[in-house]
């Protein structure tokens, strides 16, 4: 299978756990982890083999996407965001993909809200906005946002995908989260940036490479990649929990006994209820997969399905994190500690408008 050629080394865990108090303090990856991950393409999961990417199908990208996160939720968020820009592969003209995405370094930051004001010129469009959590930014080889589509009479008539290139972006340093914090997902601004019609796309339109994923709806792919990321940040919240459990066990079996018995026994039952809810988002994912590479489409009732598990396994890990914390002690409220940055990073992953489930 593809996925054993993506296993992401042991030295690489190390290196990005060694890490991560840097990280988090820097709001930035290391330049030793970005580069890691441009070598071994973990951007370009979804970009053609002709465009020097790997063409994962979904349901091995999302495997990919749950150890990344496990490994860091910054580091899990980054490869899994970096990797769903090369959705736009396909629906730029080909000729700009070849010089936009072909790139050893080729990665896109930027935001599916149309907060942008396109007005039409002799060749492309003048346009200006400023679009929030752009996570990437400050190494994003190219930036792509909606906007508004006015005609000469200042009458909006639609709405169209504008991709930019790093200097036409100001970059608006106000990702200040308390989780995710080494992700710059800082805003970007653009203003009267000239866009040619050929860096212009719509996404609902006809792909211009064959793999399965550009016809896969961009609702359930965004809910099942951000959905594995949850679910890694919570495995390894449960693994550090149980870690804090035994390192306590010979004091606490003394002094806080009923607390000890409480805390083993909710992180086992924790891990039995993750691991239930976890076969069910893959058997789903799977499935649904398969019938869609099969058929060519993927019914309503499909996405819904998909949806409302990717939901369940938000909040499944949601209860897990409000369950156990109170058991821990004073000490992970400290910012500095791991099991808190865990619980940090996984509320703010969740907290993802897709994942909501009201």
């Amino acid at each position: 299978m593809i996925i054993d050629k993506l296993i992401i080394p042991e030295h690489i865990v190390n290196e990005v756990r060694n890490n991560v108090d840097n990280n988090e303090n820097a709001g930035r990856l290391t330049p030793q982890i970005l580069e890691y991950i441009y070598e071994a393409k973990l951007f370009k999961l979804f970009v053609p083999e002709a465009l020097n990417g790997l063409m994962l199908p979904l349901p091995e990208a999302l495997r990919v996407f749950e150890k990344a996160a496990w490994i860091d939720g910054s580091f899990g968020w980054l490869v899994t965001i970096g990797s769903g820009g090369g959705f736009f592969a396909a629906t730029l003209p080909p000729v700009q993909s070849k010089l936009l995405f072909e790139g050893a370094n080729a990665v896109v930051a930027g935001s599916g809200h149309a907060n942008g004001i396109a007005k039409p010129v002799d060749g492309g469009y003048i346009v200006s906005g400023q679009w929030k959590y752009c996570s990437g930014s400050t190494y994003a080889s190219l930036f792509t946002a909606n906007c508004r589509l006015e005609d000469q009479q200042g009458e909006e008539v639609g709405i169209r995908s504008f991709a930019f290139l790093p200097e036409q972006v100001n970059i608006i340093r106000d990702w200040n989260s308390f989780g995710l914090k080494a992700t710059e997902s800082h805003s970007i601004s653009v203003k009267d940036a000239f866009v040619p019609l050929e860096r212009t796309f719509d996404i609902m339109s006809t792909p211009n490479y064959e793999d399965p994923i550009y016809r896969y709806p961009f609702m359930p792919f965004a809910q099942t990649s951000f959905a594995a990321v949850c679910l890694g940040i919570c495995r390894h919240f449960l693994e550090e929990a149980r870690a804090f459990a035994v390192a306590r066990q010979e004091d606490w079996a003394q002094t806080r006994p009923q607390r000890l018995e409480a805390l083993c026994s909710l992180v086992q039952e924790s891990e039995n209820s993750l691991e239930t809810v976890a076969r069910k988002f893959y058997e789903t994912v799977d499935r649904t997969w398969s019938e869609f590479v099969r058929n060519g489409t993927m019914s309503e009732q499909q996405q819904l399905e998909v949806g409302q598990t990717c939901q369940a396994l938000a909040r499944n890990t949601l209860d897990h994190a409000h369950a156990i914390f109170p058991f821990l002690g004073m000490t992970v409220l400290m910012e500095d500690t791991l099991m808190n940055r865990l619980w940090r990073d996984l509320h703010t992953a969740t907290q993802h408008s897709v994942l909501a489930s009201v």
